[in-house]
């Protein structure tokens, strides 16, 4: 006969429903950057991104500077126009560039920033005096405080991080993609490809283990928080019942499940950490022998060699952002 009962969740059960909890807080932030009711806000986001897509194209552009130089030096290729000691100004010229319109973003994307850092913070206040009498009876002051303080920040740090590391990284990635493409092989762009592929499977495969004990320390930070605050606003009922060793025992165990729960947290980031290096490595390796090849062939240049390990430098980078946006997410 059928029961009423629910069936116990499965580890895909679970995957999925955070993944839709990843897609809802997404869903959560983009009115911040879209309001309707705010056409200011819209003209900054469109400001900020056209900066952020001129950053991009210039330091995209940059590397092939650096290869011309290097290029003019060597003596590989007839002397150009602007020389070697041109196209050196030339290049730090570009990487000025690259950092002013980059700044130029931030200072334009702040106001932004700063309103849904506002708004959120006066939808949660007003969310925490709807609730009811008896969650305001327990006195959860510590672990709630920490909670809202958290949560504003993660919303900051997502606003930031969607607009001005997914959008780049997916820009700069195509650019250096098709550059590789025309300017050396196809086999440039496949070792590369399949590098990221590797990358962003391995990232999120470690951060979904992550969370669950990123999520862990941050219940044992709230606890022990709570117990802190909860004792020091009860101070007079603690020294009339002389109940202190009671209280610092009590943050003592508090404390020390934060601390177990931390060390998992920073071990298990050092393997993320490490695992990353190995793909990107590798795939750098793979990459600068094929070009070493090519110029002991005679069909590249020791500037092309050189822009090579300038390009995959400069793709990892904003990797390097991909699990922490992830776990924010989630």
């Amino acid at each position: 006969m059928p029961t009423d009962a629910a069936a116990p969740q499965t580890d895909a059960d679970i995957a999925l429903e955070e993944r839709r909890s990843g897609l809802r807080t997404i869903q959560r932030v983009v009115p911040y950057l879209w309001p309707d009711d705010k056409p200011w806000v819209k003209r900054r986001v469109v400001i900020s991104l056209s900066f952020l897509f001129i950053a991009k194209l210039i330091s995209v552009g940059t590397p092939i500077l650096y290869k011309m130089a290097v290029d003019s030096l060597s003596g590989e290729v007839p002397d150009l126009y602007l020389g070697a000691i041109g196209l050196t100004i030339a290049y730090g010229v570009a990487r000025l560039m690259t950092v002013g319109f980059q700044q130029l973003r931030d200072g334009v994307f702040a106001k932004v920033g700063q309103r849904a850092l506002r708004a959120l913070a006066l939808e949660t206040f007003g969310h925490i005096h709807r609730l009811s009498l008896s969650y305001h009876i327990t006195r959860k002051t510590g672990g709630l405080s920490r909670i809202i303080e958290r949560g504003v920040k993660g919303v900051d740090f997502l606003l930031r991080f969607m607009l001005f590391s997914i959008i780049p990284l997916i820009l700069e990635l195509a650019l250096v993609g098709a550059l590789l493409f025309f300017l050396f092989d196809v086999w440039y762009l496949i070792v590369v490809a399949v590098v990221i592929v590797l990358y962003v499977w391995f990232t999120f495969k470690v951060t979904e283990w992550r969370v669950k004990l990123r999520r862990e320390m941050n219940d044992q930070d709230a606890d022990a928080n709570q117990k802190a605050i909860d004792s020091l606003l009860n101070f007079e009922t603690v020294k009339y019942f002389g109940a202190e060793k009671r209280e610092a025992a009590r943050y003592d165990r508090a404390m020390k499940a934060y601390e177990g729960a931390a060390v998992k947290t920073a071990t298990s980031l050092a393997f993320l950490n490490f695992g990353q290096s190995l793909i990107i490595t590798t795939g750098l390796v793979v990459v600068m022998v094929m070009a070493a090849v090519g110029v002991q062939n005679g069909e590249l240049t020791v500037g092309d060699f050189v822009m090579v390990n300038a390009y995959m430098i400069q793709i990892t980078m904003p990797l390097n952002f991909l699990g922490t946006v992830y776990r924010e997410i989630r």
